[in-house]
């Protein structure tokens, strides 16, 4: 079981418990930076990354399917590199969708592999180099903002508009990986996933190219609408499903809520069949939680996906010119 952030990570303003545990921060922050220095392998190919500098989901992996996407009707060979977290396997190794399950390989990679050739393994520019040796033309890194094994050409900052940078500290102080204008002074671009609640667009500094999106749900959405739901994520915020769906008018009679990465037990299988059996309830999950369920089970839950709808529609090309700029 996963522990929940603390709840002082999302103040604003720095508390006691913050303050006691800012000298581990700092910490944090030299071996951080001092890791950041060392020099990593230059790809021949360009190499575009999706990461945070929070804990926790902001969207990161809707972010590089999108692009991925975009990359492919370009008519380029992205291939997608991930750390692997929650499987047992280390890599590197390319990911075999049609074989591997979310306890090898975890369950963001199972995904991604649906999209574009994904490779995992914690050394990016030797997961780089198979992807290469494979015919890949571009390199998309699922989070790896804070990996320096492999020389970035174009950082994408992906932020939670919802919760921001947090009481702006860094772990164990608060949510964030690394200090904020660390993090910003290596990013070109920023983009902001829901509400911009902290003001972000304005108060960030000009040389970013800053654009918002929001998740929206797939078409699969319209066949809930009216009926009695039941929904379930383990995700990084999973209320953030939650409120998509009432968004789309889709009110869960239940919430039920999981750590990130999430394994699904036995015991979690049969207590949600068993709601599953109330008289007229549907299941409903995110594609992430929905690679994690034993097939049998899958079939009699509705997967709701989840896509990107950009405030400007002409940002994600902005972006992608960035990677390969027009001659």
């Amino acid at each position: 079981m996963k522990l929940q952030a603390p709840r002082f990570w999302s103040v604003p303003r720095i508390g006691p418990a913050a303050f006691l545990l800012r000298p581990f921060g700092t910490i944090a922050t030299r071996l951080t930076r001092r890791r950041l220095k060392k020099s990593g392998f230059q790809a021949p190919v360009p190499v575009l990354c999706c990461g945070n500098i929070t804990v926790g989901g902001t969207g990161k992996t809707p972010l590089t399917l999108d692009l991925v996407q975009r990359l492919i009707e370009r008519g380029h060979h992205p291939h997608i590199l991930s750390r692997g977290h929650g499987g047992r396997e280390r890599g590197p190794l390319e990911v075999n969708p049609g074989r591997a399950s979310a306890r090898d390989v975890g369950d963001e990679p199972l995904l991604l592999a649906r999209a574009a050739p994904t490779w995992i393994g914690p050394d990016r520019g030797q997961t780089a180099r198979l992807a290469i040796g494979q015919g890949a033309d571009c390199i998309v890194m699922d989070d790896g903002f804070q990996n320096a094994s492999l020389q970035k050409d174009v950082s994408i900052l992906v932020v939670d508009g919802a919760v921001g940078f947090g009481n702006a500290q860094v772990m164990p102080a608060g949510p964030l990986r690394e200090p904020v204008m660390d993090g910003l002074k290596r990013a070109q671009v920023v983009v902001i996933i829901g509400d911009d609640r902290h003001n972000l667009l304005l108060t960030l500094p000009p040389f970013l190219f800053k654009t918002q999106a929001r998740l929206v749900p797939g078409p699969e959405i319209r066949g809930l609408q009216g009926r009695r739901v039941v929904a379930f994520a383990g995700i990084g915020r999973p209320e953030k499903f939650f409120s998509m769906l009432q968004d789309a008018g889709v009110t869960p009679v239940r919430s039920l809520p999981f750590p990130d990465h999430h394994t699904y037990s036995n015991n979690d299988i049969q207590r949600l069949e068993t709601l599953r059996r109330e008289s007229g309830t549907t299941l409903v999950t995110t594609a992430k939680d929905a690679v994690k369920l034993p097939p049998a089970f899958r079939a009699q839950v509705t997967v709701v996906n989840v896509e990107l709808l950009w405030a400007d529609p002409k940002a994600p090309d902005h972006i992608l010119d960035l990677l390969f700029p027009l001659s």
